[in-house]
């Protein structure tokens, strides 16, 4: 996180010199600014302040050296907790299947028979993913 930190203020760095020297190379030639690159550039120049104060941001609410900067870490050192999964449910490939059938729907030609008739299997396969821990042998 360190290294990145450092990386993303270098690159301010650079962005910030090369408005600068981008602005006044064009007022030298063309006695004007050119505004829109001079602009851009600075502006890409904010963006990544903003990204290197984040990191710094983040970096400090952590406390301490993330897993990632150890070199003697292992792979599972770093591994978090991603969230629950239901390994037996259906409705992720109902839903897919779904999906699929609107997709290609749209793709060949807009069908709107073949949109209008999978659409309500989408909202099923939403509803009935998102509820299925609210009846059966696993509601809670």
């Amino acid at each position: 996180m360190k290294s990145n930190i450092v990386i993303f203020w270098l690159l301010t760095t650079y962005f910030i010199i090369l408005a600068t020297v981008y602005t006044v190379w064009n007022i030298s030639i063309h006695d004007r600014p050119e505004w829109a690159g001079s602009i851009a550039i600075l502006l890409s120049g904010g963006l990544t302040a903003f990204i290197a104060s984040y990191l710094g941001l983040v970096k400090k609410k952590q406390g301490g050296v993330q897993v990632a900067d150890i070199d003697l870490a292992d792979i599972d050192d770093g591994d978090p907790e991603v969230g629950e999964f239901s390994p037996w449910s259906w409705w992720p490939i109902f839903l897919a299947f779904a999906l699929g059938l609107v997709i290609l729907g749209v793709c060949i030609g807009f069908q709107f028979w073949m949109v209008f008739f999978s659409l309500p299997l989408v909202i099923v396969g939403v509803v009935g993913w998102v509820y299925e821990y609210y009846r059966g042998n696993f509601a809670r």
